[in-house]
């Protein structure tokens, strides 16, 4: 009986060539909503921690229990304010790290 080879693929080179190669436009948006939906997750993981609901978070920060959802599910449509806001009323870290080309900037 023959046996087949399979070529593996890395993530990064599924992307390239489904997404687009890295410094493009779409690959940049896919980056992008990949990060918003990552900081939705963290905000919902932050809040149950905190055995809020998203109508009591909500109060919290000042907004609806609907802007709460919708940050959750995407964080597409936040401000940076509204995450601040919502990370502090949840008594939570929030740290944001900016980096060009390899090195990181640190404010001092």
């Amino acid at each position: 009986m023959e046996t087949k080879e399979f070529k593996i693929y890395s993530l990064d080179e599924m992307k390239n060539k489904y997404v687009g190669e890295i410094g493009t436009k779409e690959r940049n948006e896919y980056e992008h909503e990949l990060r918003m939906d990552i900081l939705g997750k963290m905000v919902k993981a932050a809040r149950q921690e905190r055995n809020l609901t998203q109508e009591e978070l909500g109060r919290l920060v000042g907004v609806q229990k609907a802007q709460i959802s919708k940050l959750e599910s995407s964080a597409n449509s936040a401000t940076i304010d509204t995450i601040i806001k919502v990370f502090k009323a949840l008594k939570a870290e929030i740290n944001f790290n900016v980096k060009i080309e390899n090195n990181f900037l640190k404010l001092t």
